[in-house]
C-alpha cells in the first residue's frame, strides 16, 4: 500500500520490450520502465525469439528496480504481481513469468496471469480515467487484430479476427518489399502523409458477407505485384503512393468492421488497442467514421500503445478485485485464446 491506495506491480514480457510498472488502485501509473529491443531487431527486419529472450533475461531485474525506485516503494509494499501469460513467443514469456513467481514467493504476494490483449484493452482504463465496460474494442498490433465485444472489466468476447495475417504483421512485410525498415507501421505511417491513398486501388478483402474476420495476407502479395510489374514496364515507383495506397485499403476494412459490429452489437463507445492504435491515419479515420454514427471514441496515448506493463497492472487489478488470483504452477501459453 502507499497512501491507502493497493499497489500492482504489472510484468510484461510478451515480445521485444521488457516492461514493469507500478500501478496505484489500478488506473493511476506510479512507474512504467520500458526496455525496447527495436534496434538490436532492426538488423534483422523482425523480432528474432531467442534474442529477445537473452535480451529479456538481462534486462528484466534492472527494470523491475528502475519501476520500484521510480514509485518510490519497496517490495514489501507492492500488494500483488500481475504478469502476462499469453499469448506471446514462449521464451520471452518464460522471463517475465519466472521473475514474477519468484517475487511472489519470496515476498509472499498474490499473483495475477493476465492475457496479452486484455491487458491492451485495459491501457484505456488508464488513459481515460472514467471509461467504463460495455464497449467494442479493436485490437490491433504486429500479433493480433481483434473486434472484441467488452462487457467487463474480465469479460470479453472475440466478434472477429485475422485470418492469416496481423494488421501491424501486414505492414512489417510491406515495409520490407518497400525497403523502408523495421518496425513498418510508424514508418508506413509517417510516409503515407505524403503520398496518394488512391494512385493504387489494392483489393479490399471484407470475406463473407457480414463476416467480422480479418486477411490481409494477399494484400502484401498485391503490393509486391504491383511493384514487379511496375519495374517490369520501366516505370518509376512512389514509394509514398504505395504506402498510402496500401495503408488505406487495409483501414477501409479494418474500420468499416469496427463501426459495422459496433452498430450491430448496439455499442455506443469504442476504444482502440494496440501497437497500430498509435498509427495516425486510423485515428483520424475512426474519428470521422465514429462521428457519423454518434458513437464515443477512446485510444490510448502511443506509450500505453506499445508492449507496456502499466496495462498488465491495471489488468491484474480488475481481476484481483474480482477474487481471480493464480499459484505457482501458472505458466506460458503462447496461443493463448481470449
Amino acid at each position: 500500500m502507499k497512501d491507502g491506495k493497493l499497489l500492482t506491480m504489472g510484468i510484461e514480457s510478451s515480445c521485444d520490450e521488457t516492461s514493469v510498472a507500478i500501478v496505484a488502485e489500478g488506473r493511476q501509473v506510479l512507474s512504467n520502465i520500458i526496455a525496447s529491443q527495436i534496434e538490436v531487431h532492426q538488423v534483422f527486419g523482425g523480432v528474432v525469439p531467442e534474442i529477445a529472450s537473452r535480451h529479456h533475461l538481462s534486462n528484466i531485474n534492472h527494470v523491475t528496480n528502475q519501476a520500484l525506485v521510480q514509485a518510490g516503494i519497496t517490495m514489501e509494499q507492492v500488494d500483488l504481481i500481475g504478469v502476462t501469460y499469453g499469448p506471446g513467443l514462449v521464451g520471452a514469456l518464460l522471463i517475465g513469468l519466472a521473475t514474477a513467481k519468484a517475487y511472489a514467493l519470496a515476498a509472499d504476494k498474490p499473483l495475477v496471469g493476465v492475457h496479452h490483449i486484455q491487458g491492451h484493452i485495459s491501457a484505456n482504463y488508464i488513459e481515460h480515467l472514467n471509461l467504463e465496460p460495455p464497449f467494442m474494442a479493436l485490437v490491433i498490433s504486429g500479433g493480433h487484430t481483434n473486434i472484441v465485444e467488452v462487457t467487463g472489466y474480465n469479460e470479453c468476447r472475440v466478434l472477429g479476427k485475422t485470418r492469416d495475417d496481423a494488421a501491424g504483421e501486414a505492414y512489417d512485410k510491406v515495409a520490407r518489399v518497400l525497403g523502408l525498415g523495421y518496425p513498418g507501421g510508424p514508418l508506413i505511417d509517417k510516409i503515407a502523409k505524403e503520398g496518394d491513398p488512391h494512385t493504387v486501388e489494392f483489393k479490399r478483402v471484407f470475406l463473407e458477407k457480414d463476416s467480422l474476420d480479418f486477411s490481409f495476407s494477399g494484400i502484401k502479395t498485391g503490393v509486391l505485384n504491383y511493384i514487379n510489374s511496375e519495374k517490369q514496364a520501366g516505370r518509376a515507383i512512389n514509394t509514398a503512393d504505395v504506402a498510402a495506397s496500401f495503408q488505406q485499403a487495409v483501414l477501409d476494412v479494418i474500420v468499416t468492421k469496427t463501426i459495422s459490429a459496433a452498430v450491430k452489437m448496439k455499442k455506443d463507445k469504442i476504444v482502440l488497442a494496440g501497437g497500430v492504435a498509435a498509427n495516425s491515419k486510423l485515428r483520424s479515420m475512426m474519428e470521422e467514421a465514429c462521428r457519423r454514427q454518434g458513437i464515443a471514441l477512446y485510444y490510448p496515448s502511443p506509450i500505453l500503445c506499445t508492449d507496456n506493463a502499466a496495462m498488465i497492472g491495471c489488468a491484474a487489478y480488475y481481476k484481483y478485485k474480482s477474487g481471480i488470483t493464480d499459484d505457482l504452477t501458472l505458466d506460458a501459453i503462447p496461443n493463448l485464446p481470449l
